[in-house]
């Protein structure tokens, strides 16, 4: 083999690796946010632990929408305390203010951003897309917890409030 032939194979192989790794390269940063909660990506979890101490934190919620989605969105209530380790209940309000049913799903992040790792979900809203029907009305719950491992955590240690924000976008 000349050369410039095994330059060219190596040309080619060097090609198709990159394309593979531009490929795979939104699920594993996927992957890697919700392992680390980097980027406010929150958990997913089946049974909160129990309250762990008299520490409370502060939880406060905030909705937005894509302009190109005709909803009104809000969250049922503005803040709430919960004991780290407890299981809290909050609900988000959403309309369809079209005059044809629309789809939409929910994008969230927490912020700090460190504290994604340790908003641990049981049930939310946004693990599905949600289907309105014209100028309908209904409230999506969010059953969530703060992972006890938080207290453990020196850069969490002065983490008094913590944010949990949805984006609704328009989906077909």
């Amino acid at each position: 083999m000349t050369s410039n032939a095994r330059l060219a194979a190596n040309a080619a192989a060097l090609a198709i690796a990159m394309l593979g790794l531009a490929y795979a390269s939104v699920p594993l940063y996927r992957l890697f946010c919700q392992v680390t909660g980097f980027g406010g990506t929150t958990q997913e979890g089946q049974v909160a632990p129990g309250a762990v101490g008299d520490r409370k934190i502060v939880i406060r919620f905030n909705a937005d929408i894509d302009p190109s989605l005709d909803w009104s969105f809000k969250p049922g209530e503005r803040e709430i305390r919960v004991k780290i380790g407890e299981q809290a209940l909050t609900h988000y309000v959403a309309e369809n203010n079209a005059n044809t049913p629309v789809t939409g799903r929910a994008i969230y992040n927490v912020v700090p951003h460190g504290a994604g790792a340790y908003f641990v979900k049981i049930a939310c809203f946004c693990f599905e897309k949600q289907t309105l029907k014209a100028h309908q009305k209904i409230d999506m719950p969010v059953l969530f917890y703060i992972d006890p491992a938080i207290l453990s955590d020196p850069e969490m240690k002065d983490t008094r409030v913590i944010t949990l924000s949805y984006t609704f976008f328009p989906q077909e």
